[in-house]
C-alpha cells in the first residue's frame, strides 16, 4: 500500500467510527488556543482535553487574560486533564512570557516554540501542523502504530518522526498525525485492537502484538457483530 493510500484508509476508517481527535480539531481555529490544546492534550484523551479547554476559554480570550488568573484558579478550570497542577503552572509562565515577548502573538518558527514554557518537540509540530507548515507531530499513538504496522523500527518518537519523513511525501505530512492518532484511538487501539477489523491487517506485522490478543479482539468483534 503505498503511503497517501495508507493515510486515507486511516482517515477514512478514524472519521467513520467518530475519532475524538477530529472532533477536537474542528473546535480549534485561534493560534493560543490551538497552542493551549495542544498542551492541554499531553497524556490527556482528546475528550478531557476539549472539556478543559472549554472550560478554560469561557474564562480568557487571549493570552492577557491567562496571564492574569491565579494558578489555582486555572488549575480548578483544567483539573480533568493529566498533570493538571504543572500544565496550569506552565500555561501561566507562558501567557506571561507571550505576553511580554512576542505582544501577545504566538512565534511561528520551531526553535522559538521550544523555549515556550510548556511547549516540547510533539506540541510545537502539532501547533505548526495547525498553522500550516509541513511537519509531523509524533506522540504516543503515531509511535505505537508506526511500530506496530512495521514501517519504521525506532526507539523514539524523535526517531519515529525521522523515518516517517522519510516514508511520507512532504504533501503528505500535515495529515499524518491526525490519522495515525485517530486510527489508534478507534482501531489499532493499546490494548485490545481490532485486527479483524482492520483494513491495514493484511500488511501490518503486528509487532507487539501476541496472537491471544489479535485473537481476543477478533472474537469480540463477532460477538458484536
Amino acid at each position: 500500500m503505498n503511503p497517501e493510500k495508507m493515510v486515507e484508509t486511516m482517515e477514512r476508517e478514524a472519521l467513520k467510527r467518530c475519532a475524538p481527535v477530529y472532533k477536537l480539531k474542528n473546535r480549534l481555529s485561534d493560534p493560543f488556543k490551538i497552542l493551549v490544546g495542544a498542551i492541554l492534550s499531553t497524556r490527556t484523551r482528546d475528550e478531557e482535553t476539549l472539556k478543559a479547554l472549554e472550560r478554560l476559554f469561557s474564562e480568557i480570550k487571549d493570552p492577557k487574560d491567562l496571564a492574569k488568573m491565579d494558578v489555582k484558579s486555572i488549575e480548578e478550570l483544567i483539573k480533568n486533564v493529566g498533570f493538571y497542577r504543572v500544565k496550569a503552572r506552565k500555561l501561566k509562565e507562558l501567557a506571561e512570557v507571550i505576553v511580554k515577548e512576542y505582544n501577545s502573538k504566538i512565534p511561528e518558527n520551531f526553535r522559538e516554540l521550544l523555549n515556550l514554557p510548556g511547549v516540547g518537540r510533539k506540541v510545537a509540530n502539532v501547533f505548526l501542523t495547525e498553522m500550516g507548515y509541513d511537519t509531523i507531530a509524533v506522540d504516543t499513538h503515531v509511535h505505537r502504530i508506526a511500530n506496530r504496522l512495521g514501517i519504521v523500527k525506532a526507539k523514539s518518537v524523535e526517531e519515529t518522526e525521522e523515518e516517517l519523513k522519510k516514508i511520507f511525501p512532504r504533501s503528505l505530512w500535515r495529515r499524518v498525525n491526525r490519522a495515525f492518532v485517530g486510527f489508534g484511538q478507534t482501531v489499532c487501539k493499546p490494548q485490545k485492537p481490532l485486527c479483524s477489523e482492520c483494513p491495514l491487517s493484511e500488511l501490518c506485522k503486528k509487532v507487539g502484538v501476541d496472537a491471544k490478543t489479535s485473537m481476543h479482539s477478533s472474537a469480540e468483534s463477532l460477538q458484536r457483530g
